[in-house]
């Protein structure tokens, strides 16, 4: 008999439910399924089948909204009211991929400029790259299913998706709909295995890609365990470092801190984590930041009027305990929270110069907490911002271009937000991390990319100039 997989609520750890868990055996039948449809070129999807496919899997959300943001909701913690913004964001994904594919196209490239290469025409074409494998993370349980699943589908592509084992109700709601929709029998399977199948699956020499959503310790740990030849692209997290320069759009200001530091309960890889303020303003802003933190309602995630939920697991909650704890015996000012509310929940908190040293500064929360340090020069705060080995999305806050326009060249980040959160992000926008936050580039349009490969078409023929 096989393991079973046992999945709990986050917030009151009630049994939502039991799966079986795949064996060696499974696992090879779905790769082998996979691997055969894409060698046989007269089973691949043709683009207006798979058009109509999404936009009849699309029309099958929209009369789903209600369940799936209460699945979501309740299997991942993310409150109600986010949830559904959630779902309603990965509806339009699928908006997005279906008129990706019109895009995804080659271009001539000129001939006849050196005697060798006259007579001759040449193009490219893109074709799906292979056999994707996506392993999901808990904390966008639906929507990350869309961009890891949908794009490699759009893109032609088999794919065989392991969604995290906290959340897997998501995952799989969106693969029955998209067999209700016509997808055809194995160009979308799921799994649900253990960690060393995971590694199995990622391995296998049939594997053409792999798209991985988690820790930097995993991701980096998966890519060497892949076949040579197989591509990747790997999201890991950060600490969304923000500077709030002395003549910072204040009240327009933050609101946006607030959301996005406590947003998930902070367990978003872009999440506000570490804000820079200058020493004119540092102690008001993280004031004010907690003054908004103790409004904030801290609850069961399928309430309405929840605007933080619970964390993935006790553990966590424990171990962002010990990190606040920490941080205030190294000299850290509490400004507001620093107390477990349950097992499963945790105060929204707001520190005031932590250490530097403090593990709270060194590496990245996933947890409601905001810390802010006083800085006298801009320089200084960038440099600490730069300082850790995580470089994902960044933030300033000014009124001045021109420190603005300093600010974004000099921050390490695949991207800088102006006068707006770091946890900003549109379906469509390119989104990654460098550095240890990751490989690859992620994005609807960019992830259809990175699954596809250019082929080069050259003719040659004395009718050709």
């Amino acid at each position: 008999m096989n393991d079973q997989l046992k999945v709990y609520a986050p917030f009151d750890r009630t049994l939502i439910g039991t799966l079986p868990m795949a064996d060696v055996d499974e696992l090879e039948q779905k790769i082998a399924t996979a691997h055969d449809l894409f060698q046989d070129r007269d089973q691949w999807i043709p683009a207006y089948k798979r058009i109509a496919i999404l936009e009849k899997a699309r029309a099958l959300m929209e009369d789903k909204i209600e369940d799936l943001t209460k699945i979501a909701a309740q299997e991942g913690g993310k409150p109600y009211q986010d949830s559904m913004v959630e779902v309603k964001r990965a509806i339009n994904g699928l908006k997005i991929a279906t008129e990706e594919i019109s895009h995804m196209k080659g271009g001539q490239i000129p001939m006849g400029i050196t005697e060798s290469s006259i007579n001759r025409l040449a193009f490219t074409i893109r074709e799906p790259i292979g056999v994707v494998a996506s392993l999901s993370a808990f904390n966008h349980p639906l929507n990350l299913i869309v961009h890891q699943v949908i794009t490699a589908f759009a893109a032609g592509c088999p794919v065989i998706v392991k969604p995290a084992s906290k959340t897997p109700y998501s995952c799989m709601a969106l693969v029955e709909i998209l067999k209700e929709a016509g997808v055809p029998e194995g160009w979308v399977q799921s799994i649900h295995c253990s960690n060393e199948l995971s590694e199995k699956l990622v391995g296998d020499p049939r594997i053409n890609f792999l798209s991985f959503i988690g820790s930097a310790k995993v991701g980096w740990s998966l890519k060497s365990k892949m076949a040579p030849g197989t591509r990747c692209a790997l999201e890991h997290g950060g600490a969304a470092p923000v500077i709030v320069e002395k003549d910072s759009p204040y009240e327009e200001m933050l609101p946006l801190l607030v959301k996005g530091g406590f947003y998930h309960a902070g367990q978003v890889c872009v999440s506000v984590q570490k804000v820079f303020a200058h020493n004119s303003i540092a102690e008001k802003l993280a004031n004010d930041i907690a003054a908004e933190a103790k409004k904030l309602k801290v609850g069961n995630p399928l309430s309405e009027d929840t605007e933080v939920g619970p964390l993935i697991e006790t553990e966590e909650v424990d171990r962002v305990d010990e990190w606040v704890k920490e941080a205030i015996s190294g000299g850290a000012k509490l400004l507001c929270g620093g107390k477990k509310i349950s097992d499963t929940c945790y105060e929204p908190t707001v520190l005031l110069n932590p250490s530097n040293e403090a593990k709270i500064s060194q590496q990245e929360v996933f947890g409601p907490v905001v810390c802010v340090y006083a800085y006298e020069e801009r320089e200084e705060a960038i440099a600490l911002a730069n300082s850790l080995e995580f470089h994902f999305q960044a933030a300033v806050f000014t009124k001045d271009l021109d420190i603005a326009l300093d600010t974004v060249q000099k921050l390490n980040a695949t991207a800088v937000m102006v006068n707006d959160h770091t946890a900003f992000r549109v379906d469509w926008m390119p989104f990654g991390g460098r550095d240890a936050s990751g490989e690859g580039m992620g994005g609807i349009p960019y992830s259809m990319h990175e699954m596809t490969r250019e082929k080069l078409m050259v003719f040659k023929s004395k009718y050709l100039p």
